[in-house]
């Protein structure tokens, strides 16, 4: 791998693409800022007197858009002014026909966009790793998960495709103004996913259909605010429409290899106590 002089800053490098990538491009000889509020890199959204710290000596930026849709264009130009030279932005595949799911995103894509420098956008399906990193996990080892999307199926990708594909974006030319849709090799149904899950980790595990309304109301119960709740709503509609339900080429068009397929990814995170 190549790039320009300068380190890469790596957004939330703790997170689940974002450590990844941090490992990956060091791997590679990259020199690397990994920023989070509390990481090797101090960075807050919230607070703008941690921007210019983290973008000292950066080259470029693996982009993780703000929740304020307001903050990301004053943010790109900032960095640019600071020598930033090339964004990678990861945003969310049918963010296009969905977009009010998520307005930080669609400020990070015009952000960059208009930056003036090099850009590149990644859009994913929904990360395989949700299941053992994040928001379903705990309903899977309760042993119910339970959601708005029938059988429109769903090809998840693995974390470490999306950052492999952001190491290749982030050092390698030929990738200007490229938006790239990530999923993984098959597509398949959520109910199915969690049968694969719970042959892989010997637990038992079911998965539920819900009505929209229902699953706004169970969220409400679990704590979380009405508008998230709404946003959850809004993006499992765009899923039932069958906007991300098609496998893509992504992965390959940038490294030359098929993604890692679910069943790898569970029998991995099962070996690895993800559902211990």
């Amino acid at each position: 791998m190549t790039t320009d002089a300068g380190s890469i800053l790596v957004m939330a490098g703790t997170g689940k693409t974002g450590r990844r990538l941090v490992r990956t491009l060091r791997a590679a000889g990259q020199r690397v800022r990994p920023a989070s509020r509390s990481g090797e890199v101090r960075f807050d959204w919230s607070r703008q007197a941690t921007w210019g710290p983290a973008l000292e000596g950066v080259s470029a930026v693996y982009l993780l858009a703000p929740e304020d849709p307001a903050l990301a264009a004053g943010f790109v130009a900032q960095a640019v002014d600071s020598g930033v030279g090339r964004f990678v932005a990861l945003s969310g595949r049918g963010i296009d026909r969905v977009g009010d799911v998520s307005p930080g995103m669609v400020a990070a894509e015009d952000a960059v966009r208009r930056s003036g420098v090099a850009w590149t956008i990644i859009r994913p399906n929904n990360f395989s790793q949700n299941f053992s990193e994040d928001l379903f996990r705990q309903p899977l080892l309760d042993g119910r998960l339970a959601l708005p999307i029938g059988e429109t199926p769903e090809p998840f990708v693995d974390a470490q495709d999306i950052a492999d594909v952001a190491a290749t974006l982030l050092t390698s030319p030929g990738h200007h103004e490229q938006v790239y849709d990530l999923s993984g090799p098959r597509a398949l149904t959520f109910a199915e996913a969690v049968a694969t899950i719970a042959t892989a980790s010997g637990r038992s595990m079911r998965y539920v259909e819900l009505t929209p309304e229902q699953y706004h109301a169970e969220l409400l119960t679990e704590g979380y605010p009405a508008e998230t709740a709404t946003a959850l709503n809004a993006l499992f509609a765009g899923m039932r429409a069958g906007h991300l339900a098609e496998p893509t080429d992504g992965v390959r068009r940038v490294l030359g290899r098929d993604p890692l397929d679910f069943d790898t990814y569970a029998a991995r995170a099962a070996a690895a106590g993800a559902w211990s």
